[in-house]
């Protein structure tokens, strides 16, 4: 919070803890902007009437190197400035005095929207995208043409991304794959997936054998 009100600034603190959000304090602009390169804050709560510089200054100097969520909190109730701010790249507005409890609701609001979208861009940002409804699997955006067991052990992989899998547990969490068929069985599977991949991407192998105990998938190059 970018505050130079030390006693708003103390009951909004106190009553957002009530609240489990828990806020770190500035009363000067530039110590404000100091301190959200050497944090992750998740949400700044920005006044407008600020010493040595306006709030409406700040808010660009922000988004040069920071999407966080903003929102103004500014006894200044000027449509310009709302309209400014928000041009500007500020997320709210809320013109003082307002009850606290809708402050934590704007604040949580925007928080579940911008978790959301990083969780959407997290998925997007993985190379396989696995649909067990659908039971398809695409790999950088080219649907794969899998049989039964091979969807299923390529997605026992894929929900297991970066860990060590036995042959034996691939043999079993298969339901296409008789439990009496043999361990080498799924050497032959795991070489055919490995083939399907390379035809989109030979550079890379993404399915490692892991020696004494099975096979990991890694997007890690």
């Amino acid at each position: 919070m970018i505050e130079d009100d030390y006693e708003i600034a103390q009951i909004l603190t106190e009553y957002l803890n009530k609240f489990d959000i828990s806020v770190s304090s500035a009363e000067e602009p530039y110590m404000g902007l100091s301190m959200l390169t050497q944090d992750d804050f998740d949400l700044l709560i920005l006044d407008l009437t600020l010493p040595g510089i306006d709030g409406l200054e700040v808010i660009p100097k922000i988004r040069k190197n920071s999407s966080i969520p903003i929102i103004v909190s500014s006894a200044r109730d000027d449509i310009t400035d709302k309209v400014i701010a928000m041009e500007r790249g500020a997320d709210d507005y809320m013109p003082k005095p307002y009850d606290p409890r809708e402050l934590v609701t704007r604040i949580k609001t925007i928080l579940r929207r911008t978790q959301s979208l990083d969780n959407s861009k997290k998925k997007k940002s993985s190379l396989f995208e696995l649909n067990t409804d659908a039971r398809h699997i695409i790999f950088k955006d080219i649907l794969l043409e899998l049989t039964a067991a091979e969807f299923d052990i390529l997605s026992i992989l894929i929900q297991h991304r970066d860990s060590a899998i036995s042959r034996e547990q691939l043999l079993y969490e298969s339901e296409h794959i008789d439990d009496n068929s043999s361990i080498k069985n799924i050497d032959v599977i795991i070489s055919r997936i490995r083939q399907k991949l390379a035809l989109i991407d030979p550079k890379h192998s993404y399915i490692k054998p892991v020696r004494g105990i099975g096979y990991l998938l890694t997007e890690k190059m």
